[in-house]
């Protein structure tokens, strides 16, 4: 998995885009904590007036006022802080939803191309523990990166008041821990890229995996696949491992820095008391040293901000790449909608090809009027499937036009042409649901009654009824509770009960028995009545009464007649018929 175009910071400006809209909240909580942050800063410094003043003068009411002020600040600070964690942790969450809402949608209108070159584990990596792991970086780092760059400007304040001497030996550690993170960044970059791609493969396996189970035990393929699995897994965990590894560094050096700094202060701050001119006082160094880990502080928040943002570029890439991956097949600039179609359909000199200089059809060119039915039949991989995709405008022609009622598909919008039409692809998939909701699928508005009627007429009543809820059985993604043949007839009913002007059948009879085949055979007479449907069929006794068949060859129309004609031309159909035949016997 390669990010196909490097990060580039304005990246990080279109996840600004997605936090723009709770600006007031970030806002509230913003000041919300930088006033909590500003008394916090008074603290030390009512240590310095308790140990230089109020002790040694035994102010006993002075000290008491002094901690019960400090206590409301607090107490202050406490309640400030539960109010951003969830004032935060709502409007992180907010927009995580709203980039996987962005991510799904985009998704959905992408062309069956993108899913064709992509394992779909790789997809859904990308949909939830990518976007996931921003949760932490929009929930908190925002807010607390800024709160703290403001509290260090308050410190400096504070400290440069309180000693300039003291406070420019504590920022000398500043530009060692400058060159460490600069000395990093590009290493620590690297590393959680890789940890990613390592991510996505064992995922993308995964999901393969647990698709392909029944074939991995039919072929014992169970010690093989955990071998892969575990590869990919200890790649994944070497990858996790060098990645934090980075991030584990940061915070133990910015200690390092902190205490060697705090310890020169002590040193030189104990010999500088001695000297009365030196401003130094036992009240003061205190104070100082509890400004020197309220500095540092922040400089490891602002690291641990670093090091998440760093770790959220590497998923960033990975997810605006997503988002920007070109719709191919969209609406054109101007399309209109298509209007109630009639039946008509025409293939002018269509070429096609899923890669350049591929060609899968080659200037193909047919006509079909309306309530005609026509058969494509022809070997494996010779363009039967990407002809009714063509119609569906799943892909766009290369050349050539497809028109339906004389009018160029490319030039409506595609939702308002898939309404009207009813596709049954060769791969009868079933939706996790009850089987009236599968069956109603492509049409939400009709009734119980219909759904059931639909599922009489092709055949698929009997064994609904047979289940133990009917018509409100839960099955399965997949359907794995049913039949290869009773999911077909299932998605079969949810074709027909879109009462399509069109429809489209693609091997819909493939894998049911030939007494089921006898009895749906009867229901589509009537329904492919008054409609122009289109039939792919392996099985040429499906389609012996089309109005026409195509023999599709070489990228073309090798031949094209009613059965008769074409049985009686003794071509590539009669000896592709007469195959079936003689296996028949």
């Amino acid at each position: 998995e390669v990010v196909e175009q490097k990060f580039d910071i304005k990246q990080l400006k279109r996840l600004v885009d997605y936090i723009r809209p709770y600006k007031g909240k970030m806002l509230f909580v913003l000041v919300l904590m930088l006033s909590s942050s500003g008394l916090g800063m008074f603290l030390p410094k009512f240590l310095q007036i308790e140990m230089d003043k109020y002790i040694p003068d035994k102010d006993i009411k002075s000290i008491v006022m002094l901690t019960a002020l400090a206590g409301v600040i607090v107490l202050y600070s406490v309640i400030s802080t539960r109010i951003k964690i969830d004032v935060t942790t709502k409007v992180g969450q907010d927009i995580i939803h709203t980039i996987r809402e962005d991510i799904f949608k985009h998704l959905q209108e992408l062309p069956f191309s993108y899913y064709d070159e992509r394992p779909h584990g790789k997809i859904q990596v990308r949909v939830v523990n990518y976007v996931n792991n921003l949760s932490d970086l929009l929930s908190n780092g925002i807010i607390n990166t800024i709160t703290d760059l403001c509290n260090l400007i308050f410190i400096l304040i504070f400290m440069f008041a309180m000693s300039p001497k003291l406070t420019l030996i504590c920022l000398c550690g500043l530009p060692v821990l400058v060159i460490y993170v600069v000395f990093l960044k590009r290493r620590q970059s690297h590393a959680w890229q890789v940890q990613s791609n390592k991510q996505s493969n064992l995922n993308a396996y995964i999901a393969e995996s647990i698709n392909g189970i029944r074939v991995t035990q039919s072929f014992v393929r169970e010690d093989e696949n955990s071998g892969i699995f575990n590869r990919l897994s200890d790649g994944y965990r070497e990858a996790w491992m060098r990645a934090v590894k980075f991030n584990f560094i940061m915070g133990p050096s910015v200690d390092i820095i902190s205490t060697i700094t705090t310890a020169f202060i002590y040193v030189l701050g104990i010999s500088w008391m001695s000297n009365p001119d030196s401003g130094i006082t036992v009240g003061v160094l205190i104070a100082f040293t509890a400004y020197i880990s309220r500095f540092w502080n922040p400089i490891n928040t602002l690291a641990s901000f670093y090091n998440s943002l760093l770790t959220a570029i590497s998923y960033l890439e990975r997810i605006f790449e997503t988002i920007d991956e070109p719709v191919l097949v969209k609406d054109a600039e101007g399309a209109m909608e298509m209007p109630p179609i009639k039946g008509d359909v025409e293939f002018k000199n269509v070429t096609f090809s899923y890669e350049d200089g591929v060609e899968i059809l080659k200037k193909v060119s047919f006509k079909a009027k309306k309530g005609q039915t026509v058969a494509i039949v022809g070997p494996t991989g010779a363009g039967k499937t990407t002809i009714v995709n063509l119609l569906s405008r799943f892909y766009n022609v290369d050349s050539g036009e497809v028109l339906i009622d004389g009018i160029d598909i490319s030039k409506v919008t595609i939702r308002s042409l898939r309404k009207q039409m009813g596709v049954m692809m060769q791969d009868s998939f079933i939706f996790s649901g009850t089987v009236m909701d599968n069956i109603r699928y492509g049409n939400k508005e009709v009734s119980d009654e219909q759904v059931i009627q639909a599922a009489k007429t092709v055949c698929a009543h009997g064994f609904i009824m047979e289940m133990e809820n009917g018509y409100y059985t839960q099955i399965n993604e997949r359907g794995s509770r049913l039949s290869q043949g009773q999911r077909q007839l299932i998605s079969f009913a949810r074709a027909l009960l879109a009462d399509p002007k069109i429809l489209i059948l693609d091997e819909a009879t493939s894998s049911i028995d030939t007494e089921t085949e006898i009895l749906l055979q009867k229901g589509l007479n009537e329904l492919l009545k008054g409609r122009t449907s289109f039939i792919i069929a392996h099985r040429l006794s499906t389609i012996k009464n089309a109005d026409f068949i195509m023999y599709i060859d070489a990228g073309g129309i090798a031949e094209m007649g009613s059965h008769e004609e074409l049985i009686s031309q003794k071509g590539e159909y009669y000896k592709l018929y007469m195959s079936q035949y003689d296996f028949l016997k």
